[in-house]
């Protein structure tokens, strides 16, 4: 029995198969099974193409199809983890934050691997310039106060010490940025973190803190968000929480670097 709904929804949306197909990162021929043979997708799937077309997963299928529980919910959002952040397919920073078009956010100690892509960094450029379909792009960058206690302890914690003097060397990196595009955020932050954040709107990879280890061996995780999912909303406000707290970067921050 084919799913009409779906179908409906499809073309309300102005979608095409190979549009939601791209969407959600799944095969063409898979969508149209879901629609001319009514094959019912994994759940993570479910909510993904809800998402995409604007719809509650209950209009597209039965209740008895869905998922119900916000803990079940959250685990659709995983898209998939890393057990390593140099394990991340390098061209997989670049491609999500290219997509966002309202949110750009990082969210880190120093990020230092980032500053030093020149691709990401002419990346920053255009999105404040051009931005996407709604307009210049929000971005902000939160790097770590190097003279605050919490960089030092982090230093430590990785077994290097030196979590001041990589901060330092991605302002020094920043510093054209910050020169010549006052549209891109820059705040220094005095916060403990558990995570780095890198968000692009729905999108966010979270490369998770451990003690002794470096975070480039440290997990990732790559969530995307859905509605009624409530693991992606916690680490996207704990971005706004550090935003909040944190202080503006000054020409001085940049130059004592």
């Amino acid at each position: 029995m084919s799913n009409e709904r779906l179908r409906s929804a499809l073309l309300a949306r102005g979608m095409t198969v190979h549009d939601l197909a791209e969407k959600i990162e799944v095969n063409p021929k898979t969508v149209e099974r879901w629609i001319t043979q009514g094959k019912v997708p994994y759940r993570r799937h479910q909510y993904a193409t809800a998402s995409a077309l604007k719809v509650d997963v209950t209009t597209l299928w039965d209740d008895t199809r869905a998922v119900d529980s916000a803990a079940d919910l959250s685990k659709a959002e995983i898209v998939t983890v890393y057990p390593h952040r140099h394990m991340v397919p390098s061209g997989l920073w670049r491609e999500m934050y290219g997509r966002a078009e309202r949110y750009l956010d990082v969210l880190v100690y120093s990020g230092l691997f980032l500053s030093e892509d020149p691709q990401f960094l002419d990346l920053l450029r255009k999105k404040v310039e051009l931005g996407g379909h709604m307009g210049p792009t929000q971005v902000r960058i939160l790097l770590g106060d190097p003279k605050c206690p919490a960089v030092k302890q982090r230093g430590i914690d990785e077994g290097h010490g030196i979590m001041d003097g990589k901060i330092r060397n991605a302002l020094v990196n920043y510093r054209p940025l910050f020169e010549s595009h006052p549209e891109i955020g820059f705040r220094l932050h005095e916060a403990t973190l558990y995570n780095s954040l890198y968000r692009a709107d729905d999108e966010i990879l979270v490369n998770t803190h451990v003690y002794g280890v470096a975070a480039y061996m440290a997990p990732v995780l790559h969530l995307r968000r859905l509605p009624g999912g409530g693991l992606f909303d916690t680490y996207a406000n704990s971005i706004e929480q550090t935003w909040g707290g944190a202080r503006q970067a000054t020409e001085a921050d940049f130059k004592g670097a």
